[in-house]
């Protein structure tokens, strides 16, 4: 596999000027950086038919049918900003693609969850007594104990299956279930 081209010239096919100029390496400097924002605010007074003419100078095709002008100024502007600062990783394209699926599933009640630093300690009152957790590199602690899951400890700690990010406060209860705790 060829390494990238980070030459712009080399992406402008037509010999023209590109109406997003800029689109080479990352930026080297504050200045740099300031004047990708400053193309980017510029984007706002072109024209519908100029932003449709950068989208063609871009990818060879017109825009989507039905994409709004705002659509298309954000999407020019995420293509700025991705050829001065690079794309993100393919392993962080991914990882936002499966939340947008959980999302479009779930719709407004999706959470992403709460990622915990190694280091990190949890303390939890359970019947007059505080029961703390250290997060380790592998899983937990506890008690001078290593645990794979929270769920483990808090099934240890109350005797009871539970949710162990729910048992210690990471995660909130859908508005369903709260209804449904509600009603009964």
């Amino acid at each position: 596999m060829k390494p990238p081209i980070h030459d712009p010239s080399a992406r402008q096919h037509s010999g023209a000027p590109s109406l997003l100029p800029g689109r080479g390496g990352p930026p080297t400097s504050y200045a740099d950086v300031a004047e990708v924002e400053r193309q980017i605010a510029e984007l706002v007074d072109r024209s519908t038919p100029e932003l449709r003419l950068a989208w063609r100078q871009l990818h060879h095709t017109g825009p989507p049918h039905g994409l709004s002008r705002d659509l298309l100024i954000r999407a020019l502007a995420n293509q700025q900003q991705e050829g001065s600062h690079g794309r993100a990783s393919g392993a962080l394209r991914r990882r936002l693609q499966t939340l947008a699926g959980e999302f479009d599933r779930d719709g407004a009640s999706f959470d992403p969850g709460l990622v915990l630093k190694t280091g990190t300690t949890l303390v939890r009152q359970w019947r007059g007594q505080a029961h703390t957790i250290l997060v380790r590199e592998d899983g937990f602690e506890y008690q001078g104990q290593r645990y794979r899951s929270l769920t483990m400890i808090a099934d240890r700690i109350t005797g009871a299956h539970w949710s162990g990010p729910r048992f210690f406060g990471l995660i909130k209860r859908s508005r369903t279930s709260v209804g449904a705790a509600a009603g009964r």
